[in-house]
């Protein structure tokens, strides 16, 4: 094919430059084809599925009305947030929250078998738990986003004055703000479940609470150590390996006593024992992890004994 023959086509590209060269008429040019593509895939999956225009449309309508609550709480959630930032509430919030965690942490320190730990340790871990707390309340009956922005103005600001780093404190916040879904009385997560399932709704709130509750460890990990998160100061892998072996222990052995049933059940005080156990293994390091362990051996070796002993009486 000669260039002569080819002129016409030269020419009209040629002319087309100083177009494509425009970034605007670029713009244009990938939406209408974006566009073309999206018709063409609706198209294609209303002939595959048998449906019609009309149902694309009842589709469209249902999600436009879903998205008015949605759109409704974020508004609700807007005036929140304004005020909390505008009255301080926030700041204030963590002043009281520090506060009366240390007036607890001095009284707990002053005690003989728990005056291992200094005042300031206290006051972190009693700071925790009242900003825990705090988040799954205000975190109950909110849609997830509007309860992280909530939650980010009013119990983020009580971490900082801790100097919990920033991403820490998003994560603490926001994983109890969300485990409030399934935290009685008012477990909308579990609720939803009791509804399709058919079941009673205070029933599956407390047995989903009783379930769910061993993950309330993990943003106590986040904050004692942050190389769980993969992006915090001082990562390392050989900490991150230690972190979530730990946290692992640790969540099983809270589920273990929450559940009552290790081998074999477990008896009121042994339930006691491993709750209180399973703080050890979240607690950063070997030192703490190899003490956990070494407690968990006698309940451990009786769970064993007992499971043989009803394995011998079923056997006769």
């Amino acid at each position: 094919m000669s260039l002569e023959n080819n002129s016409d086509t030269i020419v009209r590209i040629c002319a087309d430059v100083p177009y494509l060269t425009d970034w605007k008429v670029i713009q244009q040019i990938e939406n209408y084809k974006s566009l073309n593509v999206e018709v063409v895939s609706i198209q294609t999956e209303l002939t595959n599925t048998g449906k019609s225009l009309k149902d694309l449309w009842d589709s469209l309508a249902a999600g436009a009305k879903n998205t008015l609550a949605v759109g409704a709480a974020a508004a609700t959630v807007g005036i929140v947030v304004g005020v909390v930032t505008l009255t301080g509430v926030g700041f204030r919030l963590g002043y009281v929250v520090v506060q009366t965690a240390t007036d607890i942490g001095t009284l707990l320190s002053s005690l003989p078998l728990l005056g291992y730990f200094s005042v300031a340790q206290w006051a972190l871990f009693t700071s925790l738990i009242l900003i825990a707390i705090s988040c799954i309340i205000m975190g109950a009956g909110i849609p997830t986003t509007a309860t992280y922005i909530i939650l980010v103005a009013v119990a983020a600001p009580a971490l900082a004055v801790l100097n919990v780093e920033p991403i820490v404190a998003h994560f603490f916040v926001f994983y109890y703000g969300v485990l409030a879904d399934i935290t009685p009385p008012v477990a909308l997560a579990a609720y939803a479940a009791a509804g399709i399932a058919g079941s009673n709704p205070f029933k599956t709130g407390n047995t989903a609470f009783r379930l769910g509750i061993a993950k309330a460890l993990v943003p106590f990990v986040f904050v004692y150590s942050p190389a769980l998160l993969l992006i915090a100061d001082g990562f390392t892998w050989w900490l991150f390996t230690i972190t979530l072996i730990g946290a692992m222990l640790g969540i099983a052995s809270l589920g273990v006593a929450f559940s009552g049933y290790f081998i074999s059940s477990l008896q009121k005080w042994q339930r006691w024992w491993v709750a209180i156990v399973s703080f050890f293994f979240i607690a950063p390091g070997l030192a703490t992890m190899a003490i956990g362990l070494v407690l968990m051996l006698p309940i451990l070796f009786m769970q064993i004994k007992e499971f043989k002993i009803k394995t011998n009486n079923f056997i006769e």
